[in-house]
């Protein structure tokens, strides 16, 4: 008998993570080399405590977010009402600075804590290869990497971003005086740059000390023998690193470059030819294991300084590192996640789910429905989908098992179900892919919402045609497990969807700003008001029972379970999707929503909140770091015209529009077996973007960078469900242990086929994703 499991004793947010350390920080093995046991638990408690401090950063960020919103409405509401000057007395209206304090603590927040999550384990590496080899092996190949990149790629990276954070404060070189400390430019408020630019070398400082406890590790995972032999080297190692650094940064002291041109002679290769060599170099270093981040900044440098300068390699890492911290628009990173977290502790997809299922009890493949309704709203609280499988599983498998459902389906439901996160908004790949593709992360939003709801619609129009054709795939629930409802339960069902649908309209009116004309706050007033009277006609039937006819039980169980999550999915994509707010001030107040909910459902705890501040933290230095990182190694590969060479070549194919879309499709498809999304939409999407760009399929630009990038994701959304790599599987398979892999495998397959016919859908109708966002603007 499998072990009973419990929703709120997994770790369900770390689907990216590889490698997460189960051991305490700065708890080290006994057998370990006694000297290198004290410097590795310092290190450890170091980086431990810079992550348990900046995790809390992100209480002010989502506060001053929040204010920002609720300052500038109620301005909007008064003004509106003749009370402008009023509102200006009060200190209402739009703000200067918060716009400048966001991005800046979300810079913080990744940068500061990167030597926290390399301690824990969390940046990512893909380990489709590395996995499958022996502990010691492992170890060697990490303590080989670690010498040969990692350590150059660090220092290089703490020495020029301190030279850059010193030039934002005057300085000027040692010596003589401070000039005017830099502003920054893009603002009206223009504070000072470097409180957040100072974080850069203290981050890159972080991730340098916690590269010797990582080394450490390796050395004894590997064996005595071995580290002995390493060991024997260490200091000759550290020397030279010392004897590049002062040549690569001081030549004139130590002109190391010169002798070694005048020993080899200079090796003449064109840029793009040495781009191809770095892609090259990149994409092997990455199957081999070692994190994708560390890797591409070290290679960037490499490839960098060979084909062009130093200096200009040195500056594409600063700029591009700085950009990242300061992108308002990645702000909404973190805020979602912690949105997602905190939906996720207070417990209401587990009470939708009961309910729906419930509701749907007498229908074949009831559970079906149910699973698929309710990941559509989980997809719209959170872009988890290690989560979102997972609860999914928990929540429907046994009840599934008792009702003798058919595994396969079951399966390919709970796992297709669970990847809507990553396209439906407020899908966290698509606000990394907006800066990617230079488009704003709204219109993205915006062109999701239709693929998205077609394929949960398509997935419920395979699962009941089945059900229809085979009763015994999905049978009604026995009669002792339905609920007991009216006479006219039809008419239930009938006059409370209808209600749902009157308070999502108005809800999406209210975050529109259409109710707020009526009278102040009329946005917010009639949406409860309608919530108010939806419960009044609840108990009054109860009461009365006019002719027999009442609202059961379930339904009250129902409405708690959809309509607070509606409430605040509602408002915070709404205002988004109507441009009535910007993706981060959206997500800070879905994130304060969240907290109050899970205050109204009695499940918030401090350490709770805190803990979700910390698996916030993890899951934001994992995706933004590799950001910086991408974003480097992208500039440097650009920079070398490797890009263009590969546009011209794929086009001197003489192949159709059609044929290269489709093979770069195929090539995203294949490559999302062994890959995350993120290395392939931060790597390799800028490199294929050119083509697409070249091709244009007969649409205006920003409706061709918004319609490839839906495709990216509902093709990555696709490689999710694709065996044998499919990590859904495994989140299915650890929490119904029961379930042979074979058949998740193949109930996964079935769902596959129906998201490439989503795939087909959306390429031969582009309007199914740019519909939406054209209506919104007018055209």
């Amino acid at each position: 008998m499998a072990e009973e499991i419990e929703i709120g004793e997994l770790d369900i947010t770390d689907e990216l993570i590889a490698e997460r350390r189960a051991e305490e920080p700065g708890q080290t093995p006994e057998d370990m080399t006694p000297w290198q046991r004290p410097i590795t638990a310092t290190i450890d408690l170091i980086n431990l405590w810079a992550g348990r401090i900046l995790c809390l950063a992100l209480v002010p960020l989502i506060f001053v977010m929040v204010f920002e919103v609720v300052s500038r409405s109620l301005f909007g509401v008064l003004a509106a009402n003749d009370m402008a000057d009023t509102a200006r007395a009060w200190g209402l209206g739009p703000t200067l600075w918060v716009y400048d304090i966001s991005r800046m603590i979300g810079g913080v927040l990744f940068m500061g804590a990167a030597g926290y999550a390399l301690m824990r384990g969390v940046h990512i590496r893909a380990d489709f290869i590395y996995r499958n080899w022996s502990l010691k092996t492992q170890a060697t190949v990490d303590a080989t990497l670690y010498l040969l990149f990692y350590f150059p790629a660090m220092l290089f990276f703490f020495w020029t971003s301190l030279e850059y954070a010193l030039d934002s404060m005057g300085f000027k070189g040692w010596g003589e005086e401070w000039g005017r400390w830099e502003e920054a430019s893009d603002s009206t408020w223009a504070p000072y740059l470097w409180p957040a630019r100072i974080f850069m070398p203290i981050g890159a400082f972080l991730l340098f000390l916690q590269g010797f406890a990582e080394l450490f590790r390796a050395f004894h995972q590997m064996g005595k023998e071995r580290e002995a032999k390493y060991l024997k080297f260490f200091l000759f190692y550290l020397v030279g690193l010392a004897i590049v650094f002062v040549s690569v940064f001081y030549p004139d002291v130590l002109p190391l470059g010169d002798w070694l041109t005048g020993i080899f002679g200079e090796i003449t290769v064109s840029k793009p030819v040495i781009g191809m060599w770095m892609l090259g170099a990149m994409l092997f270093s990455i199957f081999v294991g070692f994190p994708i981040s560390f890797t591409l900044i070290f290679l960037a440098f490499v490839f960098g300084t060979w084909g062009g300068s130093s200096n200009l390699t040195f500056f594409l890492l600063t700029l591009q590192t700085n950009s990242t911290m300061l992108d308002d628009q990645l702000v909404a990173v973190p805020l979602f996640i912690f949105m997602g977290i905190m939906m996720e502790q207070a417990g209401l997809m587990e009470r939708l789910f009961n309910a729906v299922q419930m509701m749907m009890s007498r229908t074949r493949g009831a559970l079906f429905i149910a699973v698929l309704f309710v990941s559509m709203i989980f997809a719209a609280a959170t872009g988890i989908v290690g989560a979102s499988v997972t609860i999914l599983g928990i929540m429907a498998a046994k009840t599934m098992n008792r009702s003798n459902y058919d595994v396969r389906l079951s399966a390919g439901a709970i796992t297709a179900g669970g990847t809507l996160g990553i396209l439906i908004p407020p899908s966290i790949m698509l606000i990394v892919m907006g800066p990617v593709l230079e488009v704003p992360v709204t219109d993205l939003f915006r062109a999701a919402v239709f693929p998205g709801v077609m394929l949960a619609c398509l997935y419920m129009i395979y699962t009941i045609g089945r059900c229809m054709i085979n009763p015994d795939l999905g049978p009604v629930l026995p009669e002792d497990e339905q609920p007991e409802t009216s006479p006219f339960y039809i008419l239930e069902v009938a006059l409370v969807m209808g209600a749902l649908v009157v308070f999502i309209w108005l809800c999406t009116m209210g975050a529109a700003g259409t109710l707020g004309e009526l009278f102040p706050f009329g946005g917010l007033v009639i949406p409860l008001a309608w919530i108010g009277f939806m419960f009044a006609a609840f108990a009054w039937t109860r009461k009365v029972k006019p002719k027999g006819f009442y609202f059961s039980d379930l339904w009250y169980e129902f409405f708690m379970g959809l309509v607070p999550p509606t409430v605040l999915i509602a408002f915070a994509l709404g205002s988004i999707l109507m441009g009535f707010a910007t993706p981060a001030e959206a997500a800070a107040c879905g994130a304060f929503g969240s907290i109050l909910l899970s205050v109204a459902y009695g499940k918030f705890k401090i350490t709770g909140g805190y803990d979700a501040l910390i698996k916030t933290l993890e899951i934001t230095v994992l995706i933004m770091f590799l950001v910086a990182a991408s974003n480097f190694f992208g500039a440097v590969f650009s920079n070398l015209g490797t890009p263009k060479m590969l546009t011209e070549l794929l086009l001197s194919f003489d192949l159709s529009a059609g044929w290269t879309l489709f093979l770069i499709m195929a090539l995203i498809f294949l490559l999302g077996w062994p890959l995350e999304w993120v290395p392939i939409v931060l790597i390799i999407v800028p490199i294929l973007l050119p083509v697409v760009e070249t091709l244009n399929f007969g649409l205006e630009r920003t409706d061709l960078l918004v319609w490839f990038a839906i495709l990216v994701a509902v093709n990555l959304q696709t490689a999710w469900l694709s065996p044998p790599v499919a990590l859904s599987a495994y989140f299915l398979k650890g929490v119904v242990p029961e379930w042979d892999l074979k058949d998740i495998y193949l109930g996964m397959m079935q769902f596959m086929v129906i998201q490439l016919i989503g795939l087909l859908l959306i390429v031969s109708f582009p309007q199914i994703a740019l519909w939406l966002p054209n209506f919104i603007y007018g055209n």
